[in-house]
């Protein structure tokens, strides 16, 4: 079943840099989370879960991973009118320069958009963890006739000031709009919440960056060239002129804007009962289906691991870890507090015997700590990198440091002995 009614667009952010270096190759939304996925499985599985499938993804930097992705995973019947598509930014006789912002990247891309048939136009960020309904915000806003909604999280003080916090009436009509506030301000911009919200401090209701608009009205929203993004623009000039519903979200919800807010997601996986459920059949996150080998684990004590499909493993302990594809440790190894990206591919045994070669994976007598290991690494044996507090930040052409995680980048060669 498609509904017919909603057209999704899904941001894909700009250049990335707060996520730097992990997007030094990549967009943002291409980059790999959880062991397996790709930021962007996020927002299309929430949407093919709430029956939206029909997709744009806008994009304009570094889009080839991005691009192929999709093209490898989202496969819809001949028979049915469901795509995801990336729209890169593009120069027309309209349009000369780069998208300026989250409005302009829709502006320019609205040419696009309206030539399919939809009611509402279901804007969503490219770089968010959470799992929502969006046929239930749908639904919310059809009944409240409004022309905007925004979807809203309850925030405690110390997170307000870096959202656009809203206040609403008795009815969930959004009556005004400040963005990122300063924290004198906090005490006019209290809103009702749940019970469970009150008790943890939850006072303010903040934007999520995810809207609905009716089609007439985005279209003409659009037409102002003027107006360059929607959180600092379009939203606090709209609301007083065209009904703007809040509809209050309470579940998990986390913006991956940092290399730290990045690194928690992930290691946050590895709890007990993680706050983002990947085994709920109704939230199921989808991905590229690879035919891969089950993992193999020789000698090794695993403690809040999570280790994806295809891997090699002859470590002496990983805790509180997530492990990914077609990863390879080496015997003695020690791995805690760390995301491993995985690899591409496998080498073959040749490649992997041969002196002249690195072999991609982490070597023997390893020790590694508070660190993310981007795809294809090469880490020779008896490397110590232990990221922590004491660790100023920094960036050298094989790694970076950033808020005490070390971050290896991508396809760099880390030789034995090496230590950080």
């Amino acid at each position: 079943m498609i509904n017919n009614e909603v057209f999704a667009i899904i941001l894909g952010g700009g250049q990335g840099s707060r996520l730097h270096p992990l997007t030094e190759a990549r967009s943002k939304p291409a980059v790999p989370i959880a062991g397996k996925y790709r930021l962007v499985d996020i927002p299309i599985s929430n949407c093919i879960n709430s029956d939206i499938k029909r997709m744009f993804v806008l994009t304009q930097f570094n889009s080839a991973s991005l691009n192929r992705h999709i093209k490898d995973t989202y496969h819809f019947s001949f028979f049915s009118s469901a795509f995801v598509d990336v729209l890169a930014a593009e120069q027309t006789p309209e349009n000369k320069g780069w998208f300026q912002g989250t409005a302009d990247a829709v502006r320019q891309s609205m040419h696009h958009v309206l030539r399919h048939e939809f009611e509402y136009v279901l804007i969503l960020s490219g770089d968010q963890l959470y799992q929502m309904d969006y046929e239930k915000m749908v639904q919310a806003h059809k009944e409240s006739n409004a022309e905007i909604s925004i979807a809203t999280i309850p925030v405690a003080a110390k997170d307000a000031t870096g959202f656009g916090i809203l206040k609403s009436d008795e009815n969930n009509i959004i009556t005004s709009f400040i963005e990122k506030p300063d924290a004198s301000l906090l005490s006019d911009w209290t809103s009702e919440v749940s019970d469970e919200m009150k008790a943890s401090g939850r006072n303010y209701l903040a934007s999520m960056g995810i809207y609905i608009f009716n089609r007439d009205l985005i279209a003409k929203l659009m037409e102002d060239e003027s107006t360059i993004d929607f959180g600092k623009e379009i939203i606090p000039q709209n609301i007083a002129k065209h009904k703007t519903l809040s509809y209050q979200y309470e579940g998990y919800w986390t913006d991956i804007g940092t290399i730290e807010s990045f690194f928690e997601a992930n290691i946050g996986l590895t709890a007990d009962i993680p706050e983002f459920d990947l085994y709920d059949k109704s939230k199921r996150i989808y991905t590229r289906a690879r035919m891969l080998p089950t993992t193999k684990v020789s000698g090794t004590t695993l403690n809040k691991a999570v280790i994806a499909e295809g891997c090699i493993i002859c470590a002496s302990k990983i805790e509180q870890s997530v492990i990914g594809i077609r990863s390879r440790i080496g015997a003695e190894s020690v791995i805690i507090n760390t995301y491993m990206m995985g690899s591409d591919y496998y080498q073959n045994l040749d490649d992997i015997s041969n002196p002249e070669k690195h072999t991609i994976g982490i070597g023997e007598r390893c020790h590694i700590k508070n660190a993310i290991l981007d795809k294809n690494c090469a880490i020779g044996d008896d490397v110590k990198i232990e990221g922590g507090p004491h660790l100023k930040d920094v960036e050298t052409d094989t790694y970076a440091i950033k808020d005490g995680i070390v971050v290896i980048k991508k396809e760099a060669v880390i030789p034995s002995g090496f230590v950080i």
